[in-house]
C-alpha cells in the first residue's frame, strides 16, 4: 500500500467550497466532543455508543434547524468521517497512545475526509480528479496512471489545497544500477555519499528561513490583533508552508534517487532526540529533517526493492580512519581527517561515509 498526494488547482469558488467542508468537519467534530465530554457523568456509556447517538441527533434534529440548514448543502460524508475521526481519537486516548481529544481549531489546519459509500472508485489518469460527493477538480500535477481508492483526504497547506489517497497495491521492484553506498548526514552538507557525491540543503530553504525570521520580528513589533499584524501572520503562515514544501521536495527527490540507484544503502541510526538536546545544533537538525529523511528512505527502499541497513549509532564513523582503522578525537570544528598513523588526509564527512559503507554488525560501537 502506498499514498498518492497532489495539489489541487482551484478557482475561488472551489477553494471556498473546500473551506466550507473543512469548517463543517470542524463543527461536527467539536459538537461530538462537547456532548461526549458532558456525558461523562451519565454512567458507563461507551464512547462509541455516545458518538453513534450524536450522529442520530445531527441527522434527525440539528440539520433540520434553520440555523444549520447550510449543512444540507455540503457532503454528508464529511460529518460521518468527522465522527469516525472522533471515535478513533477516543480509542487512542483510552489505549494510552494519545492525550484526551482536543477541540479542533482553524489555527491547527483545515482538512476533511470524504469517501465513496458505494465502494472503491476508479480514478483516471490525467489532469483532473473526480472526488466522491464533491465533483471533478483540476490538478497541478497529473495522475500518471489510473488508480483505485475509496477514501480521500483534502487538506490546506498555506494557501494551497491538496488531495491524498491510499492505493492498495505494491510497486514493482526495480533493478538498481549500482551495488552499495554509505551515507553520512550532517550540518555542513546534508548528505555525503561514499562515492564522493555531495547533496547540500537547497538554497531557497536558507533564504526562506531568513525571511521568516524577519517577518516574525516585524509581527512582534506591530500592534497586537491589528490588521497589519494579521496580514504579517498570514505571510508567516504562507512562508511556513513554502519552507515545508521546499524541504519535502528536496527529501523526496533525494530518497527516491537513492532507492532507485543503490541495491544496498547504509546510514547511521542517528539518535535524533539526543542530538536535538544540543541547542546549537537543534535548529539546523530540525530544519534539515533528518528524521523525515530516514523515514522516507525506509519505506522507499521497501517500495523499490532496495536494502537499507542502519549502522549502530555508537559506531565512531567520524573518529576512525577509513584507510587504516586507527581512532582519534574529531571535534566538530575539524573538517579534515588527518591520520597520524598512515598519513592520509580526507574530508571528514567522506571519511565517515566510507566507514559507514564498510561497517558490519560485528564492528559494534565504541
Amino acid at each position: 500500500m502506498f499514498a498518492v498526494k497532489r495539489a489541487l488547482k482551484l478557482n475561488n469558488n472551489e477553494a471556498t467550497l473546500m473551506a466550507k467542508h473543512a469548517g463543517f468537519r470542524r463543527v461536527v467534530f467539536n459538537f461530538g466532543l462537547s456532548l461526549r465530554t458532558q456525558m461523562y457523568s451519565e454512567g458507563k456509556l461507551s464512547d462509541s455508543m455516545v458518538i453513534d447517538e450524536v450522529k442520530k441527533v445531527l441527522t434527525n434534529h440539528v440539520k433540520k434547524q434553520p440555523e444549520f440548514a447550510w449543512m444540507n448543502q455540503l457532503s454528508s460524508r464529511v460529518y460521518q468521517n468527522a465522527l469516525i475521526d472522533l471515535k478513533d481519537a477516543f480509542s487512542r486516548y483510552r489505549s494510552g497512545k494519545a492525550g484526551h481529544p482536543k477541540f479542533a481549531s482553524r489555527r491547527n489546519g483545515q482538512s476533511f475526509r470524504v469517501d465513496s459509500s458505494n465502494g472503491k472508485v476508479l480514478l483516471s489518469a490525467g489532469n483532473t480528479i473526480k472526488i466522491p460527493t464533491l465533483g471533478t477538480f483540476r490538478l497541478h500535477e497529473p495522475l500518471e496512471c489510473g488508480y483505485v481508492s475509496q477514501t480521500f483526504t483534502i487538506s490546506k497547506e498555506g494557501s494551497r489545497w491538496f488531495i491524498s489517497f491510499c492505493v492498495d497495491a505494491e510497486r514493482l521492484p526495480v533493478q538498481q544500477p549500482k551495488s552499495s553506498v554509505g551515507i553520512d548526514v550532517g550540518i555542513k552538507s546534508f548528505a555525503m555519499l561514499s562515492n564522493q557525491q555531495v547533496f547540500d540543503a537547497p538554497k531557497p530553504l536558507k533564504q526562506a528561513k531568513t525571511k521568516l525570521a524577519t517577518l516574525q520580528r516585524q509581527a512582534s513589533r506591530q500592534v497586537k490583533a491589528s490588521n497589519n499584524q494579521r496580514k504579517t501572520y498570514n505571510k508567516i503562515r504562507r512562508l511556513h508552508a513554502q519552507i515545508a514544501c521546499i524541504r519535502k521536495d528536496f527529501l523526496h527527490k533525494l530518497t527516491t534517487y537513492l532507492a532507485l540507484t543503490f541495491k544496498l544503502i547504509k546510514i547511521e541510526d542517528l539518535n535524533i532526540k539526543g542530538m536535538m538536546a544540543n541547542h546549537r545544533l537543534a535548529g539546523a537538525i530540525s530544519d534539515l529533517g533528518f528524521y523525515e529523511f530516514k523515514r522516507q528512505l525506509d519505506y522507499k527502499c521497501l517500495m523499490y526493492g532496495a536494502n537499507l541497513v542502519l549502522v549502530d549509532q555508537w559506531f565512531p564513523s567520524s573518529k576512525t580512519c577509513s584507510n587504516c582503522g586507527i581512532k582519534k578525537d574529531m571535534p566538530l570544528g575539524f573538517r579534515t581527517y588527518d591520520c597520524p598513523a598512515c598519513g592520509i588526509s580526507i574530508d571528514r564527512d567522506l571519511n565517515a561515509s566510507v566507514n559507514i559503507l564498510n561497517w558490519e554488525p560485528s564492528a559494534g560501537g565504541g
